[in-house]
Formats: structure tokens, C-alpha cells, sequence
């Protein structure tokens, strides 16, 4: 072989190692514009400015905050956002209701926003009257939901994130739980083919068992997806507790609706639910298979 045969040679095998890369680039960064991808650090940081504004009892500065910051991050992520106002039990209600056209929601996902006013399950009786920061029971699943608004490809079927208010203060003279998902199953007539709430769920040592309410073949559908992720050992494929919680309006309406809870929290309604007892890991898991769950809905 001669000198002019061996660079010809080389110069072949360049050429075609170039063609190589730039088809392997353009695969890649294909494969990354198409993928949606859940950002739990993003996620995380929501946890951490929720709980920063203060408590968010209805009624207070840290309350109308939040809804402001909620309504400007679902804005800029190119959703229009309505309230629901209205009034249970003598409060003012406001819901906030996220949705990218004016088509009807084939699924909506909910989390509650508010926060309970005292701490009345906390181990020091003198804490008990304090407010709750709500970084699990509250901000984690409002966190999961604009995570999910960022992170959600324009091309699912149409879906509706609301977030409720006054969810988390019953046991209390005046309150009754679950008075914002009321307001919205009884005055918003719509009829989704699934509801989805989100409340407790990045417990850093996460553990989501079915719900024993939820309809059955929605959950099993959800704790499939979350298996076929790796997400196996978060939700646990059994039965544990039975839960009046913010998909229950939905079950009495008729709507097929389910609950997503990690309930073995030992920091619930305590002043100890602060962020450092959530984790970013847990976030991801809620996070990914939601939105896994919902593309294969729109194919």
C-alpha cells in the first residue's frame, strides 16, 4: 500500500468517523428535545420558598403570597391560571385552577396549599398552638405539580393542575377538612376521566401504599408506571390506609379519583415538618412517574 492509497484510507475513515459523530450528536440531542424531564432540585427549591413565606393559614400574609408566587410561576411556564373564589363555612375559598387551553380536563392533578394553624400533634404540648410549616404536608405537592407544569409536553391530552385551598383544618372549632376540593367538585361541573391528588409525598424515607378509597384502576395503572421506572420500593403495591383527603368530593361525585399519600410521617401536623425532613429523591420519584404516567395517557 502506498503513501497516496494510506491517505486516502485515512481520510475516508475521517470522514466517516465525523458523519458517525454528527448522526450520534443529532440523535442525542433528538432524544433530549422529545424527552420531558422532571427537575427535583427545581422541585426542591419550590419546598424551600413555600415554607419561607411562613405559615400559609387562609387568611394570612404567607397565604395571599403564595398564591401570587404560584399564580407567577405557572404563568411563566405558559399556563393561564383562574380562581375559583367562593366561601365554606363562613371562609374565603381560592382555588387556583391551571390550564394550557379551554379544553375540558380528560385528568386533573391536585395538591392542597394551605397549612394547618396549630401544631397540634407535636410531642411538646407548649408547641402545639404554634402553626405548622407544611414543607411535606402542603409544599411537596404543590412543589410536584409546577414542577410537573414546567415539565409536562404541550402535546398530552388536556390537563387541569389545580391547587386547593383550606384542606388542613379540620379538628378545628369553624373548619372542616377538605373545604376547598368541596367547593370545586360541587361548583366546577366538568368530568375528567381522572383525579389525581398529591399531599405528604417527599417524606424522605417515602412510602406510598395504595390507597384503600382510590379507584382501583387508575392507582394500579400509576403504581405500574412507577414499577417499570425503579420506583418500586416508594410505591408499595398494598393496601394500608383509607383517607378523607382531597380526592374524596371527587369519589362522592362519581369521578374516578385517587390519593397519593405517604401517610407514615412521624412529623405530621407537627412544627418539625420543615424541608429538611423532604427529600429531592422523593420529589423525583412522585414527579417522574406522574409525568410517565400521563404521556402514555396521551398516546
Amino acid at each position: 500500500m502506498n503513501k497516496r492509497t494510506v491517505s486516502i484510507y485515512l481520510t475516508l475513515i475521517g470522514a466517516l468517523l465525523i458523519l458517525i459523530a454528527g448522526w450520534y450528536a443529532a440523535s442525542f440531542y433528538n432524544v433530549q428535545a422529545d424527552s420531558a424531564s422532571f427537575d427535583s432540585s427545581h422541585a426542591y427549591a419550590d419546598v424551600q420558598t413555600q415554607v419561607a413565606f411562613g405559615p400559609r393559614i387562609p387568611g394570612s400574609d404567607g397565604h395571599a403570597q403564595i398564591r401570587e408566587w404560584m399564580r407567577a410561576e405557572l404563568e411563566s411556564a405558559g399556563w393561564m391560571v383562574e380562581i375559583q373564589q367562593t366561601e365554606r363555612m363562613g371562609h374565603p375559598i381560592y382555588n387556583l385552577i391551571a390550564k394550557r387551553n379551554a379544553e375540558d380536563p380528560q385528568i386533573i392533578l391536585g395538591a392542597h396549599y394551605d397549612t394547618r394553624m396549630i401544631a397540634d400533634q407535636d410531642p411538646d404540648p407548649a408547641k402545639q398552638i404554634e402553626p405548622v410549616p407544611g414543607a411535606n404536608d402542603g409544599a411537596s405537592g404543590v412543589a410536584v405539580l409546577l414542577e410537573l407544569a414546567r415539565s409536562l409536553p404541550d402535546d398530552t391530552l388536556p390537563v387541569w393542575l389545580v391547587f386547593f385551598d383550606a384542606e388542613d383544618n379540620g379538628r378545628i372549632e369553624g373548619w372542616d377538612w377538605i373545604l376547598g376540593s368541596r367547593a370545586f367538585a360541587e361548583e366546577i361541573k366538568i368530568a375528567p376521566r381522572a383525579v389525581v391528588i398529591v399531599d405528604m409525598i417527599g417524606d424522605a424515607d417515602l412510602n406510598i401504599y395504595l390507597e384503600q378509597n382510590s379507584n382501583v384502576a387508575i392507582r394500579t395503572e400509576i403504581w405500574s408506571t412507577a414499577e417499570k421506572l425503579g420506583y418500586g420500593k416508594q410505591f408499595i403495591n398494598q393496601e394500608k390506609y383509607s383517607m378523607e383527603d382531597d380526592h374524596t368530593p371527587f369519589l362522592e361525585a362519581g369521578i374516578p379519583a385517587v390519593d397519593l399519600i405517604d401517610f407514615d410521617y412521624p412529623y405530621w401536623h407537627t412544627t418539625q415538618d420543615t424541608p429538611d425532613k423532604v427529600s429531592a429523591k422523593s420529589l423525583q420519584a412522585v414527579g417522574d412517574t406522574l409525568l410517565n404516567w400521563i404521556v402514555g395517557q396521551s398516546k
